[in-house]
């Protein structure tokens, strides 16, 4: 058996080969929008991809699964469990084949079987794979959201991004069944290979580690002893506490899954803008996103322009801060275009209108620049001393509750834009999170929607917290305005 795993590390997202070599067949699993991966090794390993497939409808990328298909001709295996209330909406035909609980995929002598384990979606399924040229029994299983290394899928997110009153409780009560009936069976020497990583908004705790097994997992996992012991109850409570905010782009990467994206075919190559293309570009109404460190922004960058530096992070801040339909202008290094093509387009933003090279300065300069201001925790203690200003505080509020600026305005940067309104638009505003990542796109986000007296708190709470100022730990009732 031939098994590759692909791992993207700005999603901290993992896709999966699995071939059959005497067959020369090949079988894809939660694919990625830029499918040329796929392509390539399917090609260096001279096999032929004739099926695809998804463990469930993805909330943090689009699938590629769709686009994989099209490009190959292969069958696409969709999950037909869940119930009514959230099914993909993809026509039957020959090339589309609904799975249920207990179907099998035959790729040469590789047998896939299709385990429905709800909890993280309704419609979620995983795959035990087998062997069959070496052995009668599973060799990996593929457990997409269902089992991470160390955690489990949240079960909340339907709940969060799409405002599906009480799917929460009812996804960990599903989960914990998932556990007991299907997860318990599975042999201990069986490999888990999940479908994310650390970094991912999937879980609240996921391992670093590419893989475990079914047994380490049993041995080590927090919710092992509640299915032991039967414990639904304390089970419920314990995976639903403490998960992060789900980011607001969610909802749409949801709904694109379920009912279909539109097809790239080809990868957008977009053009070096000079500056009369540039001038056309940001007239028409683009969107310019500044790759560039953070740095090199707050010194001066086209005004209206935000900051989302080339970093490892790039793909989701994307999905948290850029519009859904806008066009976009990129500045950054020549060389790093492709790369950052490839991050917008897996949460779905294909309007590449062009790029400006990160060091081409007559350009940049063609239009008007602005800084971006940013001062010192000892700066903003001063002015928050004085009730002179707003501390915006962009971390999730798992973070905020363990320790905040007593009177901070929380307001997650992963739902910024969804709630700009929550934000005063007159008041001097200090923007920080806990390094000032977050903050600095943040900050520049809200400058280019208009306000003006906006700075980002350079070190954000660490540094605030390690120079001695005041902290508070807590949910606060209703942010205040400012320190009184």
């Amino acid at each position: 058996m031939f098994f590759r795993q692909i791992f993207e590390d700005g999603l901290a997202q993992a896709s999966y080969v699995v071939g059959s070599p005497d067959a020369e067949r090949a079988l894809v699993i939660d694919p990625r929008r830029d499918i040329d991966v796929y392509l390539d090794i399917a090609r260096e390993h001279d096999l032929t991809i004739t099926d695809v497939t998804e463990t469930h409808i993805h909330a943090d990328y689009l699938s590629g699964s769709r686009e994989l298909a099209a490009k190959t001709g292969a069958a696409l295996h969709l999950s037909a469990e869940g119930g009514p209330d959230w099914l993909y909406r993809e026509p039957a035909g020959d090339r589309v084949r609904l799975l249920h609980d207990g179907d099998v995929l035959q790729i040469g002598e590789i047998r896939v079987d299709v385990l429905h384990v709800p909890g993280h979606t309704p419609e979620h399924l995983m795959f035990l794979l087998t062997d069959g040229a070496h052995a009668k029994r599973p060799m990996i299983a593929l457990t997409g959201d269902f089992v991470f290394v160390g955690d489990l899928g949240r079960p909340d997110l339907l709940e969060q991004a799409l405002g599906k009153t009480g799917s929460a409780t009812l996804g960990a009560r599903a989960m914990f069944a998932s556990l007991r009936d299907k997860f318990s069976a599975i042999p201990d020497h069986v490999q888990l290979w999940p479908a994310h990583g650390a970094g991912s908004a999937c879980g609240k705790a996921l391992g670093a580690v590419p893989a475990s097994t079914a047994g380490y997992e049993r041995i080590t996992a927090w919710w092992q002893p509640y299915v032991e012991r039967g414990d639904v109850e304390g089970f419920t409570r314990e995976l639903l506490a403490d998960q992060v905010d789900a980011p607001a782009y969610f909802a749409r990467m949801k709904r694109l899954n379920r009912d279909g994206a539109p097809l790239l075919r080809t990868l957008p190559k977009p053009s070096r803008l000079d500056a009369a293309g540039l001038r056309a570009a940001v007239d028409s109404g683009a969107l310019v996103i500044d790759a560039r460190p953070k740095e090199r922004f707050q010194s001066g960058h086209i005004e209206g322009a935000i900051s989302i530096p080339d970093e490892s992070s790039f793909t989701t801040r994307a999905g948290w801060f850029v519009p859904d339909d806008a066009a976009i202008v990129l500045v950054a290094p020549a060389d790093r275009v492709d790369g950052l093509v490839r991050g917008l387009v897996r949460v779905g933003l294909d309007r590449i209108a062009g790029y400006v090279d990160a060091d081409d300065t007559a350009t940049l300069r063609s239009r008007k620049q602005a800084p971006l201001e940013s001062i010192s925790a000892a700066a903003a203690h001063e002015e928050w001393q004085r009730g002179s200003a707003i501390v915006l505080d962009v971390r999730n509020a798992l973070e905020h509750r363990a320790g905040h600026i007593p009177g901070a305005l929380l307001v997650p940067a992963s739902r910024l834009v969804s709630r700009l309104d929550d934000v005063p638009r007159d008041a001097r505003l200090l923007v920080h999170c806990a390094g000032g990542g977050r903050s600095n796109s943040a900050a520049s986000v809200l400058a280019a929607r208009g306000y003006r007296k906006v700075a980002d708190v350079a070190g954000g709470f660490g540094a605030w917290r390690e120079a001695g100022n005041p902290v508070e730990t807590g949910d606060v009732e209703s942010p205040a305005a400012a320190h009184g």
